[in-house]
Protein backbone atom coordinates (compact mmCIF):
# COMPACT_ATOMS: atom_id res chain seq x y z
CA UNK A 1 0.00 0.00 0.00
CA UNK A 2 3.05 2.29 0.01
CA UNK A 3 2.83 5.69 -1.71
CA UNK A 4 -0.88 5.45 -2.38
CA UNK A 5 -3.66 7.90 -1.59
CA UNK A 6 -7.05 6.33 -0.88
CA UNK A 7 -10.27 8.36 -1.12
CA UNK A 8 -12.49 6.45 1.28
CA UNK A 9 -16.26 6.95 1.43
CA UNK A 10 -17.78 6.65 4.91
CA UNK A 11 -21.40 6.36 6.14
CA UNK A 12 -23.68 9.41 5.90
CA UNK A 13 -25.55 8.38 9.03
CA UNK A 14 -26.00 4.66 9.60
CA UNK A 15 -22.62 3.17 10.56
CA UNK A 16 -23.50 -0.08 8.79
CA UNK A 17 -23.30 1.71 5.43
CA UNK A 18 -19.57 1.15 5.03
CA UNK A 19 -18.01 -1.33 2.64
CA UNK A 20 -15.75 -4.23 3.60
CA UNK A 21 -13.11 -2.76 1.30
CA UNK A 22 -13.29 0.59 3.09
CA UNK A 23 -12.75 -1.12 6.43
CA UNK A 24 -9.78 -3.15 5.21
CA UNK A 25 -8.24 -0.04 3.63
CA UNK A 26 -8.56 1.97 6.83
CA UNK A 27 -6.93 -0.88 8.76
CA UNK A 28 -3.95 -1.10 6.40
CA UNK A 29 -2.98 2.51 5.65
CA UNK A 30 -0.25 4.30 7.62
CA UNK A 31 -2.27 7.44 8.27
CA UNK A 32 -5.88 8.64 8.07
CA UNK A 33 -6.58 12.29 7.26
CA UNK A 34 -9.97 13.33 8.66
CA UNK A 35 -12.24 16.33 8.30
CA UNK A 36 -12.90 16.06 12.04
CA UNK A 37 -10.80 13.61 14.06
CA UNK A 38 -13.51 13.33 16.72
CA UNK A 39 -16.21 12.30 14.23
CA UNK A 40 -13.96 9.86 12.38
CA UNK A 41 -12.62 8.59 15.70
CA UNK A 42 -16.10 7.37 16.64
CA UNK A 43 -16.42 5.45 13.36
CA UNK A 44 -12.98 3.88 13.71
CA UNK A 45 -13.61 2.99 17.36
CA UNK A 46 -16.90 1.32 16.38
CA UNK A 47 -14.98 -1.01 14.07
CA UNK A 48 -11.95 -1.43 16.33
CA UNK A 49 -9.53 0.40 14.03
CA UNK A 50 -6.56 2.16 15.61
CA UNK A 51 -4.54 4.36 13.28
CA UNK A 52 -2.82 7.75 13.53
CA UNK A 53 -5.24 10.56 12.64
CA UNK A 54 -4.50 14.00 11.26
CA UNK A 55 -6.92 16.89 10.82
CA UNK A 56 -7.64 17.81 7.18
CA UNK A 57 -10.48 20.31 6.62
CA UNK A 58 -11.45 23.28 4.46
CA UNK A 59 -9.53 25.78 6.60
CA UNK A 60 -6.17 23.98 6.50
CA UNK A 61 -6.57 22.01 3.26
CA UNK A 62 -4.10 24.02 1.16
CA UNK A 63 -1.29 23.83 3.72
CA UNK A 64 -2.01 20.29 4.93
CA UNK A 65 -2.08 18.92 1.36
CA UNK A 66 1.62 19.76 0.99
CA UNK A 67 2.43 17.96 4.25
CA UNK A 68 0.48 14.89 3.16
CA UNK A 69 2.21 14.89 -0.24
CA UNK A 70 5.60 14.86 1.50
CA UNK A 71 4.51 11.78 3.49
CA UNK A 72 3.27 10.07 0.33
CA UNK A 73 6.57 10.80 -1.41
CA UNK A 74 8.30 9.29 1.62
CA UNK A 75 6.49 6.01 0.94
CA UNK A 76 3.53 6.33 3.30
CA UNK A 77 -0.02 5.27 2.43
CA UNK A 78 -2.80 7.68 3.39
CA UNK A 79 -6.60 7.47 3.51
CA UNK A 80 -8.70 10.61 3.19
CA UNK A 81 -12.10 10.56 4.90
CA UNK A 82 -14.69 13.24 5.67
CA UNK A 83 -17.34 13.43 8.37
CA UNK A 84 -19.82 11.68 6.05
CA UNK A 85 -19.96 10.49 2.47
CA UNK A 86 -17.37 10.76 -0.28
CA UNK A 87 -14.36 13.09 0.12
CA UNK A 88 -14.20 15.86 -2.46
CA UNK A 89 -17.96 15.97 -3.02
CA UNK A 90 -18.86 19.27 -1.30
CA UNK A 91 -16.20 18.27 1.24
CA UNK A 92 -12.40 18.58 1.50
CA UNK A 93 -10.34 16.33 -0.80
CA UNK A 94 -9.95 18.07 -4.14
CA UNK A 95 -6.58 19.72 -3.41
CA UNK A 96 -4.74 16.65 -2.17
CA UNK A 97 -6.08 14.55 -5.07
CA UNK A 98 -4.88 17.17 -7.57
CA UNK A 99 -1.48 17.53 -5.89
CA UNK A 100 -0.91 13.79 -5.54
CA UNK A 101 -1.88 12.97 -9.12
CA UNK A 102 0.32 15.78 -10.47
CA UNK A 103 3.26 14.27 -8.60
CA UNK A 104 2.80 10.72 -9.80
CA UNK A 105 1.13 9.30 -6.69
CA UNK A 106 -1.56 6.66 -7.26
CA UNK A 107 -4.99 7.94 -6.17
CA UNK A 108 -7.49 5.15 -5.56
CA UNK A 109 -11.24 5.58 -4.92
CA UNK A 110 -12.96 3.39 -2.33
CA UNK A 111 -16.62 3.98 -3.29
CA UNK A 112 -19.48 4.12 -0.85
CA UNK A 113 -22.28 6.29 0.50
CA UNK A 114 -23.30 9.56 -1.15
CA UNK A 115 -26.28 11.64 -0.02
CA UNK A 116 -26.74 13.02 -3.54
CA UNK A 117 -27.09 9.60 -5.16
CA UNK A 118 -29.19 8.22 -2.31
CA UNK A 119 -31.67 11.11 -2.56
CA UNK A 120 -31.80 10.88 -6.36
CA UNK A 121 -32.56 7.14 -6.20
CA UNK A 122 -35.74 7.71 -4.15
CA UNK A 123 -36.84 10.97 -5.79
CA UNK A 124 -39.00 9.50 -8.54
CA UNK A 125 -37.41 11.99 -10.95
CA UNK A 126 -35.43 11.09 -14.10
CA UNK A 127 -32.02 9.57 -13.39
CA UNK A 128 -30.69 9.16 -16.94
CA UNK A 129 -29.05 12.57 -16.68
CA UNK A 130 -28.45 14.70 -13.60
CA UNK A 131 -26.28 17.59 -12.41
CA UNK A 132 -24.88 17.80 -8.88
CA UNK A 133 -24.58 21.46 -7.85
CA UNK A 134 -23.65 21.30 -4.17
CA UNK A 135 -24.70 24.16 -1.89
CA UNK A 136 -26.37 27.11 -3.67
CA UNK A 137 -25.32 30.70 -2.79
CA UNK A 138 -26.56 32.07 0.53
CA UNK A 139 -27.27 35.71 -0.35
CA UNK A 140 -30.67 36.30 -1.98
CA UNK A 141 -29.33 38.30 -4.93
CA UNK A 142 -26.58 35.81 -5.74
CA UNK A 143 -29.00 32.90 -5.27
CA UNK A 144 -31.48 34.32 -7.79
CA UNK A 145 -28.71 35.09 -10.28
CA UNK A 146 -27.35 31.57 -9.88
CA UNK A 147 -30.75 29.94 -10.37
CA UNK A 148 -31.37 32.01 -13.49
CA UNK A 149 -28.11 30.66 -14.97
CA UNK A 150 -29.15 27.04 -14.48
CA UNK A 151 -32.92 27.28 -15.01
CA UNK A 152 -32.73 25.88 -18.56
CA UNK A 153 -30.75 22.76 -17.63
CA UNK A 154 -32.78 19.80 -18.87
CA UNK A 155 -31.10 17.38 -16.44
CA UNK A 156 -32.39 16.62 -12.96
CA UNK A 157 -30.76 19.04 -10.49
CA UNK A 158 -29.31 17.99 -7.13
CA UNK A 159 -28.43 20.43 -4.34
CA UNK A 160 -27.38 20.30 -0.71
CA UNK A 161 -28.94 22.79 1.71
CA UNK A 162 -28.94 23.55 5.43
CA UNK A 163 -32.11 23.44 7.57
CA UNK A 164 -31.82 27.21 8.15
CA UNK A 165 -31.98 28.08 4.45
CA UNK A 166 -34.03 25.31 2.85
CA UNK A 167 -37.37 27.21 2.89
CA UNK A 168 -35.76 30.36 1.50
CA UNK A 169 -34.10 28.34 -1.27
CA UNK A 170 -37.34 26.56 -2.17
CA UNK A 171 -39.08 29.93 -2.40
CA UNK A 172 -36.39 31.29 -4.72
CA UNK A 173 -36.55 28.16 -6.88
CA UNK A 174 -40.33 28.48 -7.20
CA UNK A 175 -39.94 32.08 -8.30
CA UNK A 176 -37.21 31.34 -10.89
CA UNK A 177 -38.03 27.79 -12.05
CA UNK A 178 -41.81 27.85 -11.77
CA UNK A 179 -43.81 24.93 -10.36
CA UNK A 180 -41.45 22.04 -10.97
CA UNK A 181 -41.62 18.64 -9.35
CA UNK A 182 -39.11 18.07 -6.57
CA UNK A 183 -38.04 15.63 -3.89
CA UNK A 184 -36.40 16.82 -0.68
CA UNK A 185 -34.71 14.33 1.65
CA UNK A 186 -33.30 14.88 5.13
CA UNK A 187 -31.53 12.73 7.70
CA UNK A 188 -30.83 10.06 5.05
CA UNK A 189 -30.10 6.63 6.64
CA UNK A 190 -30.76 8.04 10.13
CA UNK A 191 -33.61 7.45 12.58
CA UNK A 192 -35.71 10.42 11.43
CA UNK A 193 -35.12 9.95 7.71
CA UNK A 194 -37.78 11.68 5.61
CA UNK A 195 -38.43 12.41 1.93
CA UNK A 196 -41.00 14.96 0.77
CA UNK A 197 -42.23 14.87 -2.82
CA UNK A 198 -44.42 17.32 -4.71
CA UNK A 199 -43.99 20.70 -6.38
CA UNK A 200 -41.44 23.17 -5.05
CA UNK A 201 -44.13 25.33 -3.46
CA UNK A 202 -45.92 22.34 -1.92
CA UNK A 203 -42.74 21.17 -0.21
CA UNK A 204 -41.99 24.72 0.94
CA UNK A 205 -45.48 25.01 2.44
CA UNK A 206 -45.02 21.71 4.27
CA UNK A 207 -41.72 22.78 5.82
CA UNK A 208 -42.50 26.40 6.73
CA UNK A 209 -45.40 25.48 9.03
CA UNK A 210 -43.24 23.19 11.16
CA UNK A 211 -42.12 24.31 14.61
CA UNK A 212 -38.54 23.44 13.74
CA UNK A 213 -36.59 22.12 10.77
CA UNK A 214 -33.67 19.83 11.49
CA UNK A 215 -31.19 17.75 9.53
CA UNK A 216 -29.09 18.33 6.44
CA UNK A 217 -31.17 18.44 3.26
CA UNK A 218 -30.62 17.03 -0.22
CA UNK A 219 -32.86 18.66 -2.81
CA UNK A 220 -33.64 16.95 -6.12
CA UNK A 221 -35.41 19.18 -8.65
CA UNK A 222 -36.93 18.40 -12.03
CA UNK A 223 -34.98 19.78 -14.98
CA UNK A 224 -36.35 22.24 -17.52
CA UNK A 225 -39.05 20.84 -19.79
CA UNK A 226 -37.80 19.46 -23.11
CA UNK A 227 -41.03 20.75 -24.65
CA UNK A 228 -40.26 24.38 -23.85
CA UNK A 229 -39.26 25.22 -27.42
CA UNK A 230 -42.75 24.30 -28.60
CA UNK A 231 -44.19 27.27 -26.71
CA UNK A 232 -42.99 30.28 -28.69
CA UNK A 233 -44.64 33.69 -28.38
CA UNK A 234 -47.17 32.99 -31.14
CA UNK A 235 -48.19 29.63 -29.62
CA UNK A 236 -48.72 31.15 -26.19
CA UNK A 237 -50.83 33.93 -27.75
CA UNK A 238 -53.05 31.39 -29.55
CA UNK A 239 -53.49 29.25 -26.44
CA UNK A 240 -54.48 32.26 -24.36
CA UNK A 241 -57.11 33.28 -26.93
CA UNK A 242 -58.54 29.74 -26.96
CA UNK A 243 -58.77 29.64 -23.16
CA UNK A 244 -60.34 33.10 -23.16
CA UNK A 245 -63.07 31.95 -25.55
CA UNK A 246 -63.65 28.87 -23.40
CA UNK A 247 -64.47 31.18 -20.50
CA UNK A 248 -61.44 30.53 -18.27
CA UNK A 249 -60.48 33.31 -15.92
CA UNK A 250 -57.26 35.19 -16.57
CA UNK A 251 -55.74 33.71 -13.42
CA UNK A 252 -56.57 30.11 -14.34
CA UNK A 253 -55.38 30.53 -17.92
CA UNK A 254 -52.04 31.96 -16.82
CA UNK A 255 -51.61 29.17 -14.27
CA UNK A 256 -52.34 26.47 -16.86
CA UNK A 257 -49.98 27.76 -19.55
CA UNK A 258 -47.22 28.49 -17.02
CA UNK A 259 -47.36 24.87 -15.84
CA UNK A 260 -47.44 23.47 -19.39
CA UNK A 261 -44.79 25.70 -20.96
CA UNK A 262 -42.23 26.38 -18.26
CA UNK A 263 -42.27 30.03 -19.30
CA UNK A 264 -42.21 32.58 -16.49
CA UNK A 265 -45.60 33.52 -15.06
CA UNK A 266 -44.93 37.26 -15.45
CA UNK A 267 -44.41 36.99 -19.22
CA UNK A 268 -47.61 35.02 -19.76
CA UNK A 269 -49.59 37.32 -17.45
CA UNK A 270 -48.52 40.35 -19.49
CA UNK A 271 -49.80 38.74 -22.70
CA UNK A 272 -52.99 37.57 -21.01
CA UNK A 273 -53.82 41.08 -19.80
CA UNK A 274 -53.92 42.34 -23.39
CA UNK A 275 -56.25 39.53 -24.49
CA UNK A 276 -58.62 39.68 -21.52
CA UNK A 277 -59.00 43.46 -21.94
Amino acid sequence: MSSKLYIVSTPIGNLEDITLRALSTLKEVDLIACEDTRTSGKLLSHYGIKKPLVSYHEHNEAEKSKELLALLQDGKSIAIVTDAGTPGVSDPGFRIVKLASENGISVIPIPGASAAIAALSVSGLPTSGFVFLGFPPRQSKRLNEYLLKIKDYAETLIFYESPRRVVKTLEAMTHVFGERKASVSREITKMYEETLRGTLSEIKSDLEIRDSIKGEFTMVVEGASNDKDEFDSETVDKLLRVLNKEGLSLKDAVKQITADSGISKSKIYKKALEIWK
